[in-house]
């Protein structure tokens, strides 16, 4: 799910309204420094650019390409720029991998003067990088959902965003707001599934649905607060950003206990919700996939074009698999529970889930993005 961090919106802080005056590096791929919102004292205007390069032949260890952004805002004197007319930004796209073949790289310039802009880019390292691109001049970066792939897009000016809605600008291969929505058809549909399992098995389906739906709304605040304590407290991280994990647990026991308490059979309650819940997985990591969380880690072999809202390349489809691993878990429990098949004792609930945990395990070193816990263990993918 979507999620960055306090540090993201400090670095953030610090580069707005400082577009031409000592700009700050801004990290970008897979280092934490990265923010693609405004800073919550930005400008209400921002550039949003895209560029595409050559990962370069295949061979040796995964690099970090620096690439350096100008604009300058047409029909503005040189003598009479101000501070929010022009903008030099050096950006470090990390962990690309030779051999992986087109990247691209967007980025969000906050603090700038409205109008159109003149961008260009530059390639300025590393040397290897330079000479699998013509020297380093880049071109603007396109999206052809056709052909999935990045293409060349033409070198018009660039005309600014207001600063609250720049995050929605199109990106190479990121369907903006797909995550909302394929998540609340998630949540339709398991919700609508479980009643037929039950009244198959003679349970009157009322009860449990407003169970179901409240066990939902206790799992999104679980979501949030599971989210809030690994990335840490701030405005930010409050308004954007969950974690699956948190869902899993508080949303079953929520609804296990309003089950009870309304008089619907525990077992066939968790038993019946189990097809719907993994329906659900399927459905929401398709929308992490077209949003650009969650990403996969890059790579020169098996692997599918795709982008983390900011850095494109080829990736391991993280989301994909886990989505497959998701409709697998609830075409069995579902045929599970038509066959009678432990129905009713929690076993085809606890099954599911338990193969779930196992295999997320797995599915999280695909990641692109790690975390440290607090704690301090070792860093491992969200």
């Amino acid at each position: 799910m979507p999620s960055r961090n306090a540090e993201r919106r400090r670095a953030g802080r610090r580069s707005s309204g400082q577009a031409n005056r000592n700009p700050p590096p801004a990290l970008a791929g897979t280092d934490p420094a990265v923010s693609t919102e405004p800073p919550d004292d930005a400008e209400p205007a921002a550039v949003v650019v895209s560029y595409g390069f050559d990962a370069g032949p295949p061979g040796g260890p995964a690099f970090a390409a620096t690439i350096r952004v100008s604009g300058r805002r047409r029909g503005v004197d040189p003598k009479l720029a101000r501070a929010g007319d022009s903008f030099v930004r050096t950006e470090t796209v990390a962990g690309v991998v030779p051999g992986s073949g087109r990247v691209s790289a967007t980025s969000w310039v906050y603090g700038v003067s409205a109008g159109e802009w003149d961008v260009s880019a530059e390639l300025v390292g590393p040397e290897r990088a330079r000479r699998a691109n013509a020297g380093g001049r880049l071109e603007r970066a396109g999206w052809s959902w056709r052909r999935w792939t990045v293409e060349p897009a033409p070198a018009v000016p660039v005309r600014t965003r207001w600063a609250p809605i720049a995050p929605l600008a199109a990106s190479p291969g990121v369907v903006p707001g797909s995550f909302t929505l394929l998540a609340a058809v998630a949540l339709v549909t398991a919700v609508a599934l479980q009643p037929a399992f039950l009244a198959h098995h003679g349970i009157n389906p009322g009860a449990a649905v407003v169970a179901s739906l409240a066990g939902i709304a206790a799992g999104l605040a679980g979501a949030k607060a599971w989210y809030v304590a690994l990335k840490g407290f701030s405005r930010q991280n409050l308004r954007e950003g969950w974690s699956v994990d948190g869902f899993l647990v508080t949303a079953p026991l929520a609804a296990a206990a309003i089950a009870l308490a309304v008089g619907v059979p525990l077992g066939e309650f968790l038993d019946g919700a189990a097809p719907g819940l993994f329906v659900a997985v399927a459905i929401g990591r398709i929308g992490c996939f077209f949003t650009g969380c969650c990403a996969g880690r890059a790579t020169a072999g098996w692997g599918i074009w795709s982008s983390d809202r900011r850095i494109g390349a080829r990736r391991i489809p993280a989301q994909l698999v886990e989505s497959s691993v998701g409709a697998a878990l609830a075409t069995g429990a579902g045929i599970a529970a038509a066959a009678h098949v432990g129905f009713g004792t929690g076993l085809v609930f606890a099954v599911s889930v338990l193969v779930y945990a196992v295999a997320r395990q797995g599915l999280l070193r695909l990641r692109a993005e790690t975390r440290a816990f607090s704690w301090r263990r070792a860093a491992r993918p969200t």
